[in-house]
């Protein structure tokens, strides 16, 4: 039995507008590797790179195009990371080569329990006192 724990990790941003496409992909294909042997040592789960195409869905406006975030907001992807703590899977998400080349990660703990009203979760608003 182990304590570890699932986290979720978004790619985000674009790749620096500076950087020299053969170096990005130098940075692709050490991610890779990096992947495969976190992949094999039972640290990480594969994810998906996501396509350019999207929709925003919202209760006022439908389905529409946009608008979206920034660059800096873009989600190129995500995968999982199996750690012991947040910190853990922080960590190891920094072992990535492609932040040398302007993306950066964002880690999320995976909650397993169901959605309920009265609990605090991520979409709860903030309350004044």
């Amino acid at each position: 039995m182990t304590d570890d724990s699932e986290y979720l990790v978004l790619s985000r941003g674009q790749w620096d507008a500076d950087a020299r496409p053969e170096d990005i992909q130098r940075a692709i294909d050490a991610f890779y590797l990096w992947l495969d042997g976190l992949v094999a040592a039972g640290r990480m789960k594969r994810g998906q790179r996501l396509a350019p195409a999207r929709r925003l869905v919202t209760r006022g406006h439908g389905v529409v195009d946009g608008p979206y975030g920034e660059a800096k907001e873009v989600i190129g992807g995500y995968w999982f990371v199996i750690a012991a703590s947040l910190d853990e899977a922080a960590a190891i998400a920094a072992g990535n080569p492609c932040l040398r080349y302007g993306l950066s990660y964002e880690i999320r703990p995976i909650e397993h329990a169901p959605a309920r009203a009265e609990a605090i979760s991520c979409e709860t608003p903030a309350r004044g006192g």
